[in-house]
């Protein structure tokens, strides 16, 4: 069955994992232990990528949960190194993105995200106008795996869900999509998604990766 669009998260596919030196920074000024940070900023991450909380009352929860309080400045600043921590991007994936853009295939990208790395993302990466579509969770106030934003995306971007591959890191979001009518691949490399395609008869046309335009983060 032949791929006609493909579908994309940002969080670990476009981009890399967490930057390790942002991460530091954020456990540096939480005054947390890595073991008392990280259970509540994960608690409370879903309702901020819905936009139900904002990143102010996000922190503020985090704090609470974790046993502490933050300053309006630590939190200002937890927010900035949030973002960094996540702005790191897979030079590689973008490259595949590029070379399925020239190809004509319609690409979206699907992520649950909150507000203020949205924000950023639109001012700093210029490569998000090459996407046909954009589903970011803040704004339409539902998330993967809601089975609902798999149909969102797709009709928007104006595809069927039999002939369009979606790439995303995480197993409950690629057993939703799947489950939805989606080819769904759990990312963990380019080449591993590569291979998995061919494996399961869908690369027929696809193009790998290039460079006619390049993808790159000053874009």
């Amino acid at each position: 069955m032949p791929i006609h669009a493909v579908i994309f998260d940002y969080g670990r596919v476009l981009s890399n994992p967490e930057d390790a030196a942002a991460k530091a920074k954020m456990i540096a000024l939480s005054g947390l232990t890595e073991e008392q940070l990280f259970p509540s900023y994960w608690k409370f991450r879903h309702a901020y990528d819905l936009g139900e909380l904002n990143g102010p009352s996000y922190w503020n929860k985090v704090a609470a949960d974790a046993g502490t309080a933050f300053t309006p400045e630590q939190i200002e600043n937890l927010i900035e190194t949030d973002i960094l921590m996540w702005a790191s991007l897979n030079e590689q994936m973008l490259a595949w993105v590029v070379a399925l853009q020239d190809a004509g295939y319609p690409t979206a990208i699907l992520s649950n995200m909150g507000e203020d790395m949205l924000r950023y993302m639109r001012q700093e990466f210029g490569w998000l106008a090459h996407f046909q579509h954009h589903t970011w969770s803040c704004e339409i106030g539902i998330g993967k795996p809601d089975p609902a934003i798999y149909t969102h995306t797709c009709e928007r971007l104006g595809v069927a869900p039999e002939t369009t591959l979606f790439v995303d890191d995480k197993p409950e979001n690629i057993e939703a999509a799947a489950q939805m009518g989606l080819q769904a691949i759990q990312f963990h490399s380019l080449e591993q998604v590569l291979r998995e395609l061919k494996e399961r008869g869908l690369d027929s046309g696809l193009p790998l990766p290039g460079a006619a335009r390049g993808a790159t983060s000053s874009e």
